[in-house]
């Protein structure tokens, strides 16, 4: 019979007070597959093997699935942790970098553009970022203090993918030969000229999708501070 009080009073409880789910574990998991998706786009970009763009945007749907149950979680959570809209923004920002990776990925195939050496110094910049975003959620519930050093690490990495952005660009539109080549009207200068062009508009639209998806690492890096500043 005391059992049974027992297991009726565990059960009022749990129904008046509800176990709070484990949001810094569901996170920490989200950032965890992004940074194991950015080493096999990394992966991608040294090699360009077709089966590795397969794996991220394989990747990139569990990663679709995974905000969906974790969005479902969230909106019948009784109670959180922190700011219910930060974790929101939180999983929202984490998602959308892994699908710039994909978007990329998809784009480079469309256009037939290979992978050059900005593509993969910018890649390890963005898989370096992810690692260290996911080692700050790792980091959030058992010592946030230490946290803000990963946020940081992120953060940078977006300024230093920028900086192989704009190089890139501006290697990209040098065109001297071409116009030297047209002003003297050598033979095949205009075709020449003219795929220059379109190799110049295909990788401009890479490295920009490259780009964005490092503005979404700084997006995400972002809430962290936001997160630490309200909960240290």
């Amino acid at each position: 019979m005391s059992g049974g009080n027992n297991s009726i009073v565990t059960k009022l409880t749990a129904r008046i007070f509800p176990v709070m789910p484990d949001f810094y574990g569901m996170m920490v998991e989200h950032c965890d597959l992004v940074a194991r998706a950015m080493d096999v786009f990394l992966a991608f970009m040294e090699t360009g093997d077709v089966a590795k763009g397969e794996q991220v945007r394989a990747m990139e749907k569990e990663g679709d699935e995974l905000k969906t149950r974790q969005m479902e979680i969230l909106n019948h959570a009784f109670a959180t942790p922190m700011d219910r809209e930060d974790i929101y923004r939180a999983i929202m920002a984490i998602d959308e970098i892994l699908n710039y990776a994909k978007t990329t990925i998809r784009e480079m195939e469309a256009l037939d553009v290979q992978p050059d050496a900005h593509m993969v110094e910018i890649a390890r910049l963005l898989r370096d970022g992810t690692h260290s975003l996911r080692d700050g959620y790792a980091k959030l519930s058992i010592k946030p203090m230490d946290v803000e050093v990963c946020a940081a690490a992120a953060r940078k990495a977006e300024r230093n993918t920028e900086k192989v952005y704009r190089t890139a660009l501006s290697e990209l539109f040098r065109a001297d030969d071409h116009i030297a080549a047209l002003r003297q009207e050598a033979p095949g200068a205009q075709a020449e000229a003219f795929i220059h062009i379109m190799t110049v508009l295909k990788r401009r639209e890479i490295y920009r999708h490259l780009s964005n998806s490092a503005d979404r690492l700084e997006h995400a890096a972002g809430i962290l501070h936001d997160i630490i500043v309200q909960i240290a």
